[in-house]
């Protein structure tokens, strides 16, 4: 026979609309009240009825966040797992359930989305920026469905609350610091400017070059694709030219262990010759040999704010959307602690 609210009810001496007041935090009650109640729950292993509350309610209390089951990048990285750490951790606190959920936009895997919202199986969404299309913009609005965004939209989508890391500040940090360590030709290493965040960098790097009354040679300027070994071959290249630069912001910690291989490979010491600075920062940039002074984002935080934003969306519906950014910081290594 299974246990009831009933039952735990009578054990802590209770009405059983004050368990359900507990359960569900639908009221204030004391503290002594509330400790004799889970007492009792956990004497008689009584677990709540989760299905019936969200009759009740109308709420599943269970947030979703998306993932691109196409791209197995997505789940494989340190950035991914401290962000689902945050999300985790303020749904936890809250009384909410965290599910990851996959889907695919190039197989139109949005749909899977809107027919979780519609379901009600979920209360609100996190949603990566790489995922945001125009029809889910349309449906979240439409129906007023509490969903944030990972990443910062280049649509005004003013109705739509996104979280994001400040790129422009931490292009402008990465800059700021290897100034302050005394180089001046510095290079810019990325996968092209295609997406916004590394726009964002580059606006960053230029204004604080600016500021240093410094012009960056178009040469400076270095696209490649995931490839390691066009990485080191594109900085192979420019560290042989008569202007090479003294450092090197690259992209992600792969373009660094990349730049770190081909000044190795040319004879050029770092980080006297040479300074390698990155965004990120991983267990690659502090295994590295040098260490790899990096641009640090908490994405722990990253996750935290937005699981909170979300759950202040489900709270208080007509709260309004709400952008904000996280601030960065550099961790200094080896790679650029050369003698002024």
């Amino acid at each position: 026979m299974s246990i009831t609210i009933r039952d735990v009810a009578k054990l802590a001496g209770v009405a059983p609309s004050t368990v359900s007041r507990v359960i569900n935090k639908t009221a204030p009650i004391s503290e002594e009240t509330a400790n004799k109640i889970y007492k009792a729950m956990e004497e008689l292993r009584y677990v709540p009825n989760d299905i019936a509350r969200s009759f009740a309610s109308g709420s599943s209390k269970a947030i979703a966040i998306a993932i691109n089951v196409s791209d197995a990048r997505a789940y494989s990285n340190s950035f991914f797992n401290n962000t689902v750490f945050g999300i985790e951790t303020a749904a936890h606190k809250n009384g909410y359930n965290l599910i990851i959920t996959g889907a695919s936009s190039e197989r139109g895997g949005i749909s899977s989305l809107e027919k979780l919202i519609l379901s009600k199986k979920i209360d609100g969404l996190v949603l990566p920026v790489s995922m945001l299309q125009p029809s889910a913009v349309k449906l979240v609005e439409n129906i007023g469905f509490p969903c944030v965004v990972l990443g910062r939209t280049k649509d005004p989508w003013d109705k739509i609350s996104w979280v994001d890391i400040n790129n422009a500040q931490a292009g402008s940090n990465a800059v700021h610091y290897l100034l302050g360590k005394g180089y001046r030709r510095i290079a810019f290493l990325s996968r092209g400017d295609r997406e916004l965040f590394t726009r964002d960098r580059l606006e960053g790097y230029r204004a604080e070059l600016s500021k240093a009354g410094i012009t960056p040679s178009p040469a400076y300027l270095i696209g490649v694709s995931a490839s390691f070994e066009e990485a080191k071959q594109c900085v192979s290249a420019l560290l042989r030219t008569e202007s090479r630069p003294d450092a090197v912001i690259c992209g992600d910690d792969r373009m660094a262990l990349a730049a770190l291989r081909a000044a190795k490979e040319l004879g050029i010491s770092v980080p006297e010759e040479l300074g390698i600075l990155c965004f990120d920062n991983t267990e690659v940039t502090e295994m590295a040999e040098p260490g790899i002074s990096a641009v640090d984002v908490d994405t722990f935080e990253l996750g935290r704010i937005a699981a909170e934003t979300l759950l202040r969306q489900i709270e208080r519906p007509f709260s309004g959307a709400n952008q904000s950014q996280i601030t960065t910081k550099v961790i200094e290594r080896q790679s650029t602690l050369r003698k002024k």
